[in-house]
């Protein structure tokens, strides 16, 4: 059985005292494969490392997420396009929006997601979507750059069935973790009206940790808990939710 983390920050400072075992777990899970959404600058030489610490394993993405687009990010866009002309990446991501924490930067968040599927679109690579009480800003632009090239993953899926359906009429797959675990999470009571063709497993570790480690520092051996609760939710076995969406995975990301 083949498990694919479609969004995990392995190389995340809540991993510096264990990060090698913490791996070494997730494989004897039978995860084997690890996408590694940027965030900014700052990370990208740990992102290398781990590539080079576990080739097969490990495929990394660009960008710059959305909480982190503050007065230097144009500086932040240019790394992301000089990096995309210089080696091979698995999407642009993780990109969109997020007005939970602060607004202060909305028209800069705006810009820099255009600038980025813009990108994304050049290269022909998919997009992976952050999006925190945004829905309406993120579709507004997805509406607007869709010219049919336009596909990837909403990460970290948590909205409603409408919105559900909305992301994937635009092409995007969903992207399921710890939450569908979670006793408020929601998307549990609708999930299985969607087709399994449009989802993906992630664990966003260190964050969103799955029942019975909620609240604690998650890590991506735990998407097992994500992939039983997706096997009771559908009536299947474990091995083919990890079949099926490791399949979904490799049309996404090309590998």
């Amino acid at each position: 059985m083949i498990i694919t983390d479609t969004h995990t920050h392995l190389y995340s400072e809540a991993f510096d005292d264990d990060r090698t075992d913490m791996i070494e777990r997730a494989l004897k899970e039978g995860v084997e494969r690890f996408f590694i959404p940027a965030i900014d600058s700052t990370y990208t030489d740990a992102m290398f490392e781990l590539e080079r610490q576990f080739p097969g394993h490990i495929f990394l993405m660009t960008g710059l997420h959305p909480t982190h687009v503050k007065e230097n990010y144009h500086e932040e866009l240019a790394h992301v396009d000089d990096l995309l002309t210089q080696r091979k990446f698995y999407a642009v991501g993780e990109i969109g929006m997020d007005l939970y924490w602060d607004k202060t930067f909305i028209e800069e968040q705006r810009e820099a997601f255009r600038y980025q599927i813009r990108l994304a679109k050049k290269y022909n690579l998919p997009i992976v979507i952050h999006c925190r009480d945004a829905f309406n800003e993120v579709f507004e632009i997805l509406e607007s750059e869709n010219d049919g090239g336009l596909f990837g993953v909403f990460h970290c899926f948590t909205g409603t069935l409408a919105e559900a359906r909305k992301a994937i009429s635009l092409n995007m797959k969903l992207g399921i973790g710890g939450v569908v675990t979670f006793k408020n999470g929601k998307i549990d009571t609708f999930l299985d009206q969607i087709p399994l063709s449009h989802i993906v497993l992630e664990t966003d570790s260190p964050y969103l940790a799955p029942v019975p480690f909620r609240g604690k520092r998650n890590e991506s051996s735990y998407i097992i808990h994500v992939l039983q609760k997706l096997a009771l939710l559908y009536g299947i076995s474990c091995e083919e939710i990890a079949e099926i969406t490791t399949a979904n995975s490799k049309a996404v990301f090309g590998v």
